[in-house]
């Protein structure tokens, strides 16, 4: 999907919610992710989200954004695989704080999913969950985008698609009043 086809996409959805969800999604994922190499690109062992990853990698090299450069860990990379291809679970294991793990599952995890998800959380990684409702994921994820199963306009796919290229998007500098009144409303609420 070029970035064309996501613009018709958000187009066609625009009175659903879903283009300002991923794009709030994407926001926090690319504020989160400041260091090249420290996103980390993770998921169950028979779906791995080279999709996605895929889709960060060109967002990060269109873009000049080696913060957004993926790191695709995959449960038992091929021997002789190419380098990016190669990275295994170890990888995972050395996750620390100031990185941040994503995990894109489309069915519910599995125990040893979950017991490496929240390892990676207890040594300070940020964790964002891209799922369809799984709410032990959701329970160790800082934030979660679900995109339910049943959901007859936006595809997990389609979904992928949208929070790269929200990822990618040029973000406007906030200078202090601006990220000072928006956690004035953050706690007050808005003005009525």
């Amino acid at each position: 999907m070029d970035a064309s086809q996501v613009a018709a996409l958000r187009g066609l959805l625009a009175t659903t919610g879903w283009p300002e969800r991923t794009r709030e999604f994407a926001r926090a994922l690319r504020s989160s992710a400041r260091t090249p190499g420290g996103l980390l690109v993770f998921g169950p062992p028979d779906d791995e989200p080279w999709h996605l990853a895929a889709h960060l990698d060109d967002e990060s090299r269109l873009g000049g954004l080696p913060e957004l450069a993926p790191t695709l860990v995959r449960w038992e990379p091929p021997p002789g695989a190419p380098p990016h291809l190669r990275v295994g679970l170890e990888r995972l294991e050395a996750a620390r704080r100031g990185e941040t793990l994503i995990v894109v599952s489309e069915e519910e995890s599995a125990a040893p999913l979950l017991e490496r998800v929240d390892d990676a959380r207890r040594v300070g990684a940020t964790i964002f969950a891209l799922d369809t409702g799984d709410r032990e994921l959701e329970g160790l994820a800082h934030e979660a985008l679900t995109v339910p199963a049943d959901d007859r306009l936006v595809s997990f796919d389609a979904a992928q698609h949208l929070v790269s290229a929200a990822a990618g998007e040029p973000q406007p500098r906030r200078g202090l009043r601006v990220r000072l009144a928006r956690l004035l409303e953050t706690i007050s609420g808005p003005d009525v």
